[in-house]
């Protein structure tokens, strides 16, 4: 593989993306706070303004701005669905972000399962994928959570063992934001069949770095959100076909009975969700093929191809500065994300990120709100880690300019 070639096969697409033109102390900034938020191409600005501009309007009347509206709203979930391999539209609902959507589908589930019966969670996973289950204690579920390894992947020993008949769901991220690790989904979606068990996946880190197949996975839900993936801030969950409109989810009267629409409390953001459409479009943009499936799968292998030699480069460069340590998963196309989480002797996570800041590197310190994963790691109490992401936008020149900062933090001492 000619990896220069590879490195800069995406640096054509950096002129999409109007933030990264801003400036600081007299060079541009460098956006390494991906898996917090993502920045967002000129295309999907252009789409929300040009909501507003021309479209403006509640859903389901007869005018001609709202008969745009329901368009704006059909065409968000066909793209959603295109981008997560889905059959259609009708298995997608919007919320205002993932975690209310996940509260929401919790409660109806707490009606919907066996009381008394066992949910899975994990010690990896970001506490909105944690939070919403832990309240069904409270309706008399036994809710217990499946170990973290000090390797940063999941015991799965652990898992097959806690994982019973009794068990009604299991709830696992696809990707941990804190560490990178990509947990074994195909594994542990053929033991939740065998027991019977209702699987729902986070994958909010995880979509904007890797095509996903909710119809190969056989999950029954999956949340994501588009503001990871050069969106607005929506949050997205697919349901298996049929499964929402077993549920009893909080809804007015008002509100259609069936999916996708009986779990979406309220007036949707509409402006928003031609965002949603539009992010989506920029990404099938970058590949190739005939339909809008073929092109984002095309386009997320090429992402992730760009996304892991930087990714690599990174981290190997890192691995070499004496007192950092990089917490998680060794380096792997398959089983990590471009994600990387570090400890630096001296320093506490704060102090290394106000340092970055000061030379212009957009960095996240703390624990991401995977509290539970860096707690049990140790890191907690010590300010949790330090973490770079990779995005499709990052070059070559940002990972090696963050990495000569990083040499002169070390070396300041």
């Amino acid at each position: 593989m000619d990896l220069q070639k590879e490195i800069g096969s995406l640096d054509c697409f950096r002129q999409d993306f109007p933030a990264l033109s801003r400036e600081y102390n007299g060079r541009s900034l460098v956006y390494l706070d991906g898996p917090g938020g993502s920045q967002v191409p000129q295309a999907v600005i252009h789409a929300v303004s040009k909501y507003y501009q021309n479209s403006n309007s509640n859903s389901h009347g007869t005018f001609i701005t709202t008969r745009e509206t329901d368009e704006v709203i059909e065409y968000a979930r066909k793209s959603m669905a295109a981008l997560l391999g889905a059959t259609g539209p009708e298995t997608i609902s919007f919320g205002q972000n993932m975690t209310t959507l996940n509260f929401s589908l919790s409660k109806a589930l707490a009606r919907f399962l066996k009381l008394g019966s066992k949910i899975l969670i994990t010690q990896l996973d970001h506490e909105a994928n944690r939070g919403p289950w832990l309240t069904l204690k409270e309706y008399g579920f036994n809710v217990e959570e499946i170990t973290l390894k000090t390797d940063g992947t999941l015991d799965y020993d652990d898992f097959q063992k806690k994982l019973t008949d009794r068990t009604s769901l299991v709830a696992v991220g696809y990707a941990s934001n804190a560490l990178g690790t990509v947990n074994d989904l195909k594994n542990i979606r053929e033991w939740t069949r065998e027991k019977g068990s209702l699987l729902l996946v986070d994958a909010v880190h995880h979509v904007p770095h890797f095509s996903v197949d909710v119809t190969s996975l056989d999950c029954d839900f999956l949340l994501c959100s588009a503001y990871k993936f050069y969106g607005p801030h929506v949050g997205i969950l697919y349901s298996r076909p049929g499964l929402l409109d077993l549920l009893p989810t909080d809804r007015l009267v008002t509100q259609q009975k069936s999916a996708p629409c009986k779990i979406e409390t309220g007036t949707l953001n509409h402006a928003a969700l031609a965002g949603v459409g539009a992010a989506v479009d920029y990404l099938a943009s970058l590949g190739t093929g005939v339909s809008l499936r073929d092109k984002l799968t095309g386009a997320m292998s090429r992402i992730s191809d760009h996304e892991f030699i930087l990714y690599e480069r990174l981290y190997y460069k890192l691995s070499e500065l004496q007192g950092l340590t990089i917490i998680g998963p060794a380096p792997d196309p398959d089983w990590h994300t471009p994600t990387i989480s570090f400890t630096l002797d001296g320093y506490i996570p704060v102090e290394v990120c106000k340092f970055l800041a000061s030379n212009g590197i957009c960095a996240w310190d703390g624990h991401f709100y995977a509290q539970r994963s860096i707690d049990v790691l140790g890191l907690l109490a010590k300010g949790g880690v330090t973490r770079f992401g990779i995005n499709l936008y990052t070059s070559q020149e940002e990972v090696d300019y963050t990495v000569d900062c990083m040499y002169q933090l070390v070396n300041s001492k």
